[in-house]
């Protein structure tokens, strides 16, 4: 378990990590290669998430939600709220349905929550969030950072429709510091997670998304930069929380 904040001279982030050309060719084509892939997977996600996470992760979910300080009665907003993994955990500590909202710029993800969740769904993009200023106590956003188009534009949006005091959580799957730790965890995310997921898969894009996963992974901007790029968005307190390694938890507060 480590904490880290932004380094001085880390400069903000806009896309956030390069363009990656075995999966699409530009900047410009990134937004419909990824809203496309999860789609087509959705109805694979959550399969293959408790896979990926050994059936632990809707218990660090909770954890790491309670340690960015939600609680009961807060407002919230989950963006890339996906199959509503998270948003499950959200609702048990708010303890009441109609105090969130989820938002997801891919229709398949939104149809494959299931059983439904009791919370407003809404498509969208985390760049362009389709809320008044200053709308909610506290913002999440689950293991979507690697897919923003402008991570800059996205927590300026983050800290526009938060309340003075609000938080913001961002979890993120990060890479784990030293080469053999690095090589064991490409190993099982890149090759281990794509081979299993063919065993539980019902379409066959999903283990090209898990390659996919890690190779966004690999290529992300350093935390350091995360940090700042929260920093300059206007965020204060500022920090990075870190299990096992791998699971970053970027904080701040508006």
């Amino acid at each position: 378990m480590t904490t880290t904040r932004p380094i001085a001279g880390d400069e903000p982030v806009r896309a956030p990590h390069p363009v990656l050309d075995p999966y699409y060719t530009s900047e410009s084509t990134k937004r419909r290669f990824v809203q496309g892939m999860f789609d087509a997977t959705a109805a694979d996600y959550d399969r293959v998430d408790r896979l990926l996470a050994f059936g632990t992760g809707s218990r660090y979910r909770r954890q790491a939600l309670l340690r960015a300080g939600l609680a009961p009665g807060m407002k919230v907003l989950d963006v890339a709220v996906g199959t509503g993994l998270l948003s499950r955990q959200i609702v048990r500590i708010v303890g009441d349905p109609c105090n969130v909202v989820g938002i997801d710029p891919s229709a398949g993800m939104l149809g494959a929550i299931s059983p439904p969740l009791a919370i407003d769904l809404l498509r969208g993009r985390a760049e362009a969030l389709p809320f008044a200023d200053a709308s909610f106590d506290f913002l999440s956003l689950g293991f979507a950072l690697r897919h923003v188009e402008d991570m800059e534009q996205v927590f300026r949006e983050f800290r526009r429709v938060l309340k003075p005091g609000g938080r913001v959580l961002a979890l993120e799957i990060t890479r784990p510091e030293g080469r053999l730790a690095i090589a064991l965890v490409r190993l099982y995310m890149r090759g281990l997670v794509p081979l299993l997921s063919r065993l539980v898969a019902r379409h066959r894009d999903t283990p090209r998304l898990y390659r996919y996963y890690w190779d966004t992974i690999e290529a992300c901007a350093a935390p350091g930069r995360v940090l700042e790029t929260l920093a300059s968005a206007g965020f204060e307190h500022v920090r990075r929380h870190v299990e096992v390694g791998i699971f970053s938890e970027y904080c701040g507060q508006a």
